[in-house]
This record gives C-alpha cells, structure tokens and sequence, in this order.
C-alpha cells in the first residue's frame, strides 16, 4: 500500500479501477488545478475517449472538503462542464458516482456529429482546429472524410451531395479532430473516429 495515503482511500481507489480500468479514469485532484484549467482539461479528455469509443469513464474531482466552504470549484466546473458537453453531444449522460467524482458515458460519435454548432462557432472550452484545406491529409483519410460526408448529407436527404461535400468534409474534420491527440499516429486515429462515425450512421 503506498505511503502516506489512507487505507479506505487507497481501497475507493482499488475498486473505481477494477470497475473502470486505469486508463478510463482522470483523476483531476491530484494535480489541485485551476477551475478553468480543469474544465479545460477534462473536456479534452472526455472528447478523446469519446472518439475511443469508451463506454464509460470515471472524473475524479475532489470532495471540497478544503474548499472556502466545502464546495469545490473545480467540481462545480466540472458539474457546469458536463451539462454543456450534453448539449453538444459529446456526454450522452453522467451520475454522481461519489461526493468526489462523476461517472459519465460518452456520447456515439454519430451524437456529436449531429449537434448543433453554437451560434459562435466555438465548442465549449476547447477550440476545435480549423483549416482552410484537407490536401496535408493522407489520401486513404480523405477517402474516409468523403464517404463520411456524403453519407451524412444523405442521412439529411441531400440528392446533390457533390455541391456540398468539401464543406461537410471540412465540418467532420472538425468535429472530429478536437478529440484526437495529436502525434505521431495521430492521422491513424484520426481514421479510426471516422470509421467509427460511419459505422454509427449505417447501424
């Protein structure tokens, strides 16, 4: 058991890994951040695993217990957080799985392509990345991006896809792109969200 922690916390934390895995926790106390840097973060997170395809995932945020009287800022950011990323379907729905953290299910990916953009053109909390032309893609991507787009415009009864599908592919790139982290293999995860967006529109 380590050093220094709690032995009931030490067994909480024992349990939320056997029933959530490691990799589908955030655990956001242990870095004490900002409200707004914890915002930040977590939807970050949350939009990564929603292109993953997890079911479930666990926000660890703290309890407040030290907070200027007992209500933690960053849990009630993380509250505010979660409620938006409904609406804009990256969050089908979240439960409080204890005083000190949220359970939450994301959203299919087909639920975030289909949300309504805000009136501003900005996500909540994160920009997505916006770019004038998809020609630095890889050709096998932008084959993806094409039959995502027009498989989309037909779900919304377009006839003419072609008048519209560079911009469709250009919004799907978007909407995409925001929960993919960059890197090396980035593209190829990149890929893996559009193929998973086109498995949720033909199912």
């Amino acid at each position: 058991m380590p050093s220094g922690k709690a032995p009931l916390e030490a067994v909480w934390k024992a349990l939320d890994e056997a029933a959530f895995g490691a990799a589908q926790i955030l655990n956001l106390r242990e870095s004490l951040p900002t409200a707004a840097d914890a915002r930040f973060r977590a939807e970050a997170w949350l939009r990564e695993k929603q292109v993953q395809g997890s079911r479930e995932v666990l926000l660890i945020t703290g309890r407040g217990n030290n907070s200027p009287g007992g209500v933690s800022p960053v849990r009630e950011a993380v509250r505010s957080l979660l409620a938006a990323l409904r609406r804009r379907g990256v969050v089908a729905e979240w439960r409080e799985h204890n005083p000190g953290s949220f359970a939450v299910r994301p959203a299919p990916i087909s639920a975030l392509l289909a949300a309504p953009k805000r009136r501003n053109g900005r996500a909540d909390g994160v920009n997505p990345p916006v770019i004038a032309s998809l020609e630095a893609l890889e050709p096998e991507t932008i084959a993806l991006l094409r039959r995502l787009a027009q498989r989309s415009l037909e779900s919304l009864g377009v006839r003419e896809t072609e008048k519209f599908v560079a911009a469709e592919m250009t919004a799907k790139f978007n909407s995409l792109a925001g929960g993919v982290t960059p890197g090396v293999e980035g593209e190829v995860r990149l890929r893996d969200a559009i193929r998973s967006a086109l498995e949720d529109l033909d199912g």
